[in-house]
């Protein structure tokens, strides 16, 4: 199924189909790490061909702890998806970030604690670089994006991933804004670090529902009030994708593409042959 779609699009909470899409079909894909969240929709957005994926499965019915990443990103890559942009509800961590405004992050702080973060393990060790967890191309792309569409946008800031599925406690929250934390969400991580492993430039549109429970005059968090703050920002977020899907560029200059380029620590030889055959579609060219 290899050069199916060039774009891949992680839909999160609230955003589980694109509209206007032609020639669409759904993509069941099988990966060695079992099946992605869902069935992949595969279509067109003008000139460009898109793979869509509901990271929580439709209905979302599954717990951010629970996800299938390492599906969901083979899964994607086996499409011959090259960009993803990732779509997601977090929090705010500071005042002048406001319900309802979106964040283009560039750093994130890792709180989870029970997920597995890497393709590279049983017999094959390698150190991917991931001081810079974004793509810078594609985040100043989709930060345009979203300027043009008249959205309040913030471009940089710290994400915070924790594991969930609880909202933190309010003393959490306060240390994450003592570390000048922007946002905090449950499901950036692994999911950019196994893009990056992937070789595949990744970028989040956040989508701020609420204020975390530090904030004094705001009402606690409730899953009401995220659902429908985010799904405020839905219609916003689609028109991003689209504008985005036609200015990406046709060739890669940016380190993602190159992630994997002289960080395989195991010698060749010594690589099991189930690994060489399960990974070949991310260190292929590295190993032959």
């Amino acid at each position: 199924m290899k050069n199916e779609a060039k774009i891949g699009v992680i839909g999160g909470s609230g955003l589980y189909e694109i509209d206007g899409m032609t020639e669409v079909k759904k993509a069941r894909v099988k990966t060695p790490f079992g099946n992605p969240s869902d069935a992949i929709t595969i279509g067109s957005l003008g000139e460009t061909r898109i793979a869509f994926l509901p990271r929580h499965g439709k209905g979302h019915r599954i717990s951010p702890s629970e996800l299938p990443v390492r599906a969901n990103i083979y899964a994607l890559k086996s499409l011959g998806v090259e960009w993803i942009i990732s779509i997601s509800a977090v929090g705010s961590l500071q005042e002048e970030i406001h319900p309802v405004d979106l964040v283009i992050p560039d750093q994130l702080i890792d709180r989870t604690k029970s997920r597995v973060n890497t393709f590279f393990s049983q017999g094959l060790v390698a150190h991917v670089a991931f001081a810079d967890p974004f793509c810078p191309v594609l985040s100043d792309i989709l930060y345009q994006a979203a300027l043009e569409q008249g959205a309040r946008v913030h471009k940089g800031g710290i994400c915070v991933v924790i594991e969930g599925p609880q909202f933190s406690t309010k003393a959490e929250s306060n240390l994450y804004r003592s570390w000048g934390a922007s946002i905090i969400g449950m499901t950036a991580l692994p999911e950019a670090k196994l893009a990056r492993e992937a070789e595949i430039c990744y970028a989040t549109v956040a989508c701020v529902t609420d204020y975390d429970c530090w904030h004094q005059t705001e009402e606690s968090v409730m899953v009401e009030m995220i659902v429908n703050n985010l799904l405020r920002n839905i219609t916003t977020a689609k028109n991003i994708i689209r504008t985005t899907s036609d200015r990406i560029p046709q060739q890669r200059e940016c380190s993602c593409a190159q992630a994997l380029k002289d960080v395989l620590i195991t010698a060749p030889n010594k690589i099991p042959a189930w690994v060489k055959r399960d990974l070949g579609l991310l260190i292929g060219k590295y190993t032959t």
